[in-house]
């Protein structure tokens, strides 16, 4: 005969299994830039936990695999990378030594956001001498605001292949997401409308695809090739440039010395405006809709 206290004990654990079961399921996610993160916490909701392996300030080419990284990958159930080489530095070695066969490139946990999307910038060749070009081209697509529509279904996409039982979830979640980012892509393009045709200079090529949305041209680099510093004759000939074309803005990034920037807009007398490439590069870049005001509002504002 079971004992009253044996029978109570036996409930709790039969009742603790019972609502175990019925717990939303929480994928364990990983992406590589903050960016990532925000769009699969938009449409995953509370069916996920999600961490990004870099910080938005850092350099995205460069990111030093610490054991606390290992980690994140070695429980992740789903890897999400903006590839096109952006992370061939530091993601190899984190899977190499996370050892999590589920999230290796062409199985079922892992998604590179580049393959769904057309890249500018391509190489004809591949040489040193060109610097650190990509191979695959341009890899900063995202900082289009249209293409994080198409992203958020990839993601969208991938957790429902992940977690059938979150589809309904999901789908809400990615309806709702839309029709409001569509509102954002409304109001951006009102405000930009004014700087279509306008020419700039960028230090590195990374805001490209969000200037081509919005017709704007960059007529050159500061840079001399990509993530080489631009030499004195190079500056020279920019300042030449600019003196011959209506150039109206030299852009930068948050992770590139200034000097050479700096020095051109001095010399130069055009405005040289801070840009930031994701969540966090800036002190008020605190969500998605807030990175693409801030570039929006820095453009517009000089």
């Amino acid at each position: 005969m079971i004992k009253k206290h044996s029978r109570f004990y036996l409930l709790s654990a039969l009742l603790g299994l019972f609502t175990l079961t019925l717990m939303p399921t929480h994928l364990r996610v990983v992406a590589s830039y903050p960016y990532i993160r925000e769009v699969v916490k938009t449409v995953g909701g509370e069916r996920v936990t999600v961490d990004a392996l870099s910080k938005g300030q850092w350099d995205p080419h460069v990111v030093v695999p610490k054991p606390s990284l290992i980690s994140l990958v070695r429980r992740a159930d789903l890897l999400i990378i903006n590839g096109a080489q952006l992370e061939i530095g530091w993601i190899p070695p984190l899977l190499q030594q996370a050892n999590n066969p589920g999230v290796l490139p062409s199985k079922k946990g892992f998604l590179d956001l580049s393959d769904h999307f057309d890249l500018i910038q391509k190489p004809d060749s591949i040489s040193r001498a060109e610097g650190d070009i990509h191979p695959a081209g341009n890899p900063h697509f995202h900082l289009n605001p249209v293409n994080i529509l198409k992203m958020a279904q990839l993601v969208s996409n991938k957790l429902i292949e992940l977690d059938p039982a979150g589809k309904d979830l999901y789908t809400q979640n990615l309806t709702s997401f839309q029709a409001e980012w569509q509102k954002n892509l409304d109001r951006w393009s009102e405000l930009m409308a004014p700087l279509k045709g306008s020419k700039v200079i960028e230090y590195h090529r990374n805001l490209d695809y969000f200037l081509n949305q919005f017709g704007i041209t960059v007529i050159a680099t500061v840079e001399l090739l990509p993530g080489i510093p631009p030499t004195t004759r190079h500056m020279m000939d920019l300042i030449d440039l600019i003196k011959n074309e209506q150039i109206s803005l030299i852009l930068h990034d948050v992770y590139h010395n200034e000097k050479s920037s700096r020095y051109l807009a001095g010399e130069s007398g055009l405005p040289m405006v801070i840009i930031p490439h994701d969540i966090e590069a800036t002190p008020e870049v605190v969500s998605l809709e807030t990175l693409y005001d801030t570039i929006v509002n820095r453009l517009v504002q000089k």
